[in-house]
């Protein structure tokens, strides 16, 4: 997979709603003018919310509402998915933290490939594994957050 790049617009109420989602009322997520929120300098993004970005991601393969310029990707392809055919799963998402998000901020997001390597699997065959980085920067330049989703795929369909 080449490298692409789009950018997210942080928005104070996409943080609410978000935190919302996740049952994390928290302060800083939710309330501009807390105490607690003008000590962090802002409305910060809770953990996990840049994954909302894929709402911004051009051509997501796993959002079937939205209109497309180009046929639609088969599952198959998206590296670091797990792809179709009942032989694909989310594998792992990992999260670092560089630098807290704000309401406010456009962040660019970079996804690009990681690593693959295979395993041997006991039912499904050989399984490969198949990461993509995601790398969302600030608009100052600074890196912010890197996630790291691993996608597996099975050889054939599991047996049972």
């Amino acid at each position: 997979m080449a490298e692409k790049t789009f950018t997210f617009p942080v928005d104070r109420t996409a943080i609410m709603l978000f935190a919302r989602s996740v049952l994390d009322i928290r302060p800083e997520f939710t309330d501009p003018d807390a105490p607690e929120t003008k000590a962090l300098g802002g409305m910060v993004a809770p953990p996990t919310f840049t994954w909302a970005s894929s709402h911004y991601e051009p051509d997501y393969a796993l959002d079937l509402t939205r209109p497309r310029k180009e046929p639609r990707q088969s599952a198959p392809s998206m590296a670091g998915g797990g792809g179709g055919l009942g032989r694909g799963l989310h594998g792992e998402q990992h999260y670092e933290y560089f630098h807290p998000i704000y309401a406010g901020d456009e962040l660019t997001v970079t996804i690009g490939p990681g690593e693959t390597w295979t395993k041997e699997g006991r039912r499904g065959g050989k399984l490969t594994f198949s990461e993509q980085i995601y790398d969302y920067t600030n608009q100052d330049g600074v890196l912010c957050v890197r996630a790291r989703m691993i996608g597996v795929q099975t050889e054939k369909a599991v047996e049972q």
